[in-house]
């Protein structure tokens, strides 16, 4: 991922200003709850962002609604950079916390017009755990989602 930081003052989130229309940007779409524009650091040429319009900095801090609308407008700024640009494939990425290496702590989803041979690696060592490491996993994430 491109290592962009926002270096905005504690309380002044560049996205919360983008949508207040504090700072200029080159909007693709607008609804109640999302917007959608142009990265400025295009890895190529139809690549934007998908934001909520509410500051939430993570995936854990928005709504269930906020969710569903976000990856409708995604799925629809996805058709259009299809129809636009013709790239042969696509990625949808979204990274939470300095580790996941979110850079911009607003929730946002990337969609990637993707080419052959464009620069992006998307990749990690497997670990191929056993099958019995991966029935104690899922029941830990049972066990969780049952007191959601």
């Amino acid at each position: 991922m491109p290592m962009f930081a926002d270096t905005s003052p504690p309380g002044q989130c560049i996205f919360c200003r983008l949508v207040a229309g504090e700072i200029p940007s080159a909007r693709v779409h607008e609804d109640a709850l999302t917007i959608a524009f142009m990265d400025l650091g295009q890895v190529n040429p139809g690549h934007v962002l998908v934001a909520t319009k509410r500051h939430a900095a993570t995936l854990l801090d928005i709504t269930a609604e906020e969710a569903a609308a976000v990856m409708q407008t995604a799925r629809l700024v996805a058709h259009a950079v299809q129809a636009a640009f013709h790239p042969p494939g696509l990625t949808l990425l979204q990274a939470n916390g300095r580790e996941g290496d979110q850079t911009v702590f607003h929730f946002h989803l990337h969609v990637v017009p993707r080419h052959a041979d464009d620069g992006i690696a998307l990749s990690w060592p497997r670990k191929n755990p056993s099958t019995e490491v991966l029935l104690d996993h899922a029941a830990k994430l049972r066990e969780a989602l049952a007191a959601c």
